[in-house]
């Protein structure tokens, strides 16, 4: 079973979705605005995917932009950087795809068709 992280208005997010539905995998859908990964999660998370921390901030959200994070994340600890991005769901790039062994990303078909097929 996937847990699949994801904001329902967005585009990339239900590409995603379309995929692993056509494509037979078992996820659970999981708002992630209302219901954001803990810092634990998000920390394993990490840890699996091997993606840099930095990655998981979504750059391109308003609210990135407006907290001037481009600014202070250099400066920011890992712990400070997870308790953050678990604090706010609009922080976190989307959608992430995890089973407790392995994260996807955003969406490439790709890495979808590599990972969760």
């Amino acid at each position: 079973m996937v847990d699949f992280y994801w904001y329902p208005k967005c585009s990339t997010c239900q590409k995603a979705k379309k995929w692993l539905t056509a494509n037979g995998v078992d996820f659970k859908e999981i708002h992630i605005v209302d219901n954001p990964p803990t810092k634990d999660e998000l920390k394993k998370m990490v840890d699996a995917s091997g993606i840099d921390l930095k990655k998981f901030f979504n750059t391109s959200g308003q609210q990135y932009r407006e907290l001037q994070l481009k600014d202070k994340l250099a400066d920011m600890s890992e712990d400070e950087k997870l308790e953050l991005l678990a604090s706010n769901g609009m922080l976190i790039k989307r959608p992430i795809a995890w089973d407790g062994k392995t994260a996807t990303l955003g969406f490439k078909e790709e890495t979808y068709k590599n990972t969760w097929s």
